[in-house]
């Protein structure tokens, strides 16, 4: 019985590596090099006949010669990466995608099973990248092979999350809304503005002088080497972590199927011999891995990568964000540090409680997780997650009264400069 186990998940294992493939020989564009002396002058050296019918050859280098910053939000699911994709969704010259890559994980991985997570997401990586690659190239056509039902004549209403990125809802996307509106609801998006046209959209990436994407799927800063080590894409990471008891915490509450086992174990003081333990040691393990290389400093990741603390931005969110845009080479403008006023001063509204929002009081949010855990999930967690919690500065509680008292922080002041 279990070697048939085991032949029915190589059999599905093998079927994900063959829709990947097909998806690739039918879709993947010739993956040219422009062969010029300087990649970064592609049309400008001394034979500038030459170097002109080069670039004309190769379309993909001659198009990002301008240097464009290409920006990667690497988090994970509820380590408050939705409000950092808006530092950047708010900047008008900043083309900004919120989770493409969901769409990779629903082709290819439809069903994640909890026993295989750690072998499923690996099989992602590959399609993830090649998808990253393409969309940093502002081809979105790309999307097209894993949007279900695949688009008409380029156009779809089924983007993952379409309403959460600003290009896609204003002009010349959509008419319903200008580049100078400000916070545009992305439900007015999707109520107002038609399917989305992939044509236009790529147009609008295009104009643009930089690109963000947002993405929880991809484990490690050690999964992107090959991309940042591209130097077409000029590809810099802002690296976002938190403090693993704050993002249990925060899944308990939003994914409440999912995570009904810690429910329990909270109502009832008893952990259920079921647990599944992957749901909070699979956190840890990344953030260490991948921190441990941003800390070790490859010459790989040298004026690539930057680790930021969800709590360092929820304590301090304009002067975070101005460290993060000067990493970047960005401008901060005015429209971006106005909507950060707006959404980290708190707010009683019930649509500033939604799960997935970004309006809320910042620095209240941080270390509201002490208030909702129970001291032993706690500190089962802090003895699960020792190494990282250290790593990163986040200080244990050794007892139920010290955990409720608020006024005793939890995050030691700490300094992650980038590494330049």
């Amino acid at each position: 019985m279990q070697c048939s186990w085991k032949a029915v998940i190589l059999l599905a294992l093998v079927s994900i590596a063959i829709q990947y493939t097909a998806i690739r020989t039918f879709t993947a564009k010739p993956f040219h090099m422009c062969p010029v002396p300087n990649p970064l002058n592609c049309g400008l050296g001394q034979d500038v006949e030459t170097f002109d019918r080069m670039c004309d050859e190769y379309p993909y280098f001659n198009y990002n010669s301008s240097r464009k910053t290409h920006i990667l939000i690497l988090a994970t699911t509820r380590s408050g990466s939705s409000f950092v994709g808006q530092l950047f969704n708010q900047h008008s010259d900043v083309f900004y995608l919120f989770e493409p890559l969901y769409h990779v994980q629903t082709t290819l991985i439809p069903h994640l099973s909890p026993s295989r997570y750690a072998v499923e997401r690996r099989v992602m990586l590959g399609a993830s990248r090649d998808l990253l690659r393409s969309l940093y190239n502002c081809d979105l056509y790309f999307l097209e092979s894993y949007i279900k039902p695949q688009p008409a004549n380029h156009t779809t209403d089924k983007l993952f999350r379409r309403g959460a990125s600003k290009a896609l809802c204003c002009m010349p996307v959509c008419d319903a809304f200008s580049p100078s509106d400000g916070n545009i609801e992305e439900g007015d998006c999707v109520r107002k503005c038609a399917s989305l046209n992939l044509t236009l959209a790529t147009e609008s990436c295009r104009e643009r002088r930089h690109m963000a994407i947002k993405t929880v799927r991809i484990p490690e800063v050690n999964d992107l080497k090959a991309l940042i080590e591209d130097p077409r894409l000029n590809l810099k990471v802002i690296q976002l972590v938190r403090d693993p008891r704050g993002i249990l915490s925060s899944r308990i509450e939003t994914f409440r199927d999912t995570y009904r086992l810690w429910r329990i174990w909270r109502a009832t003081g008893r952990k259920p011999y079921n647990l599944d333990l992957t749901q909070l040691t699979t956190v840890c393990d990344d953030f260490l891995n991948s921190v441990s290389t941003g800390f070790s400093r490859p010459p790989w990741l040298r004026g690539r990568y930057m680790l930021v603390r969800y709590e360092d931005l929820a304590r301090n969110p304009l002067q975070k964000t101005k460290e993060i845009y000067e990493f970047l080479g960005l401008s901060l403008e005015k429209n971006v540090v106005d909507w950060i006023h707006n959404n980290t001063r708190g707010n009683n509204d019930v649509s500033a409680k939604h799960k997935y929002g970004t309006l809320r009081d910042s620095a209240a949010n941080a270390e509201s997780w002490r208030l909702k855990l129970s001291h032993d999930i706690v500190d089962y967690t802090q003895t699960v997650c020792q190494h990282i919690l250290d790593e990163l500065g986040y200080k244990a509680v050794n007892s139920p009264e010290a955990l409720k008292n608020m006024s005793l922080s939890l995050i030691e002041d700490k300094t992650f400069i980038p590494f330049l």
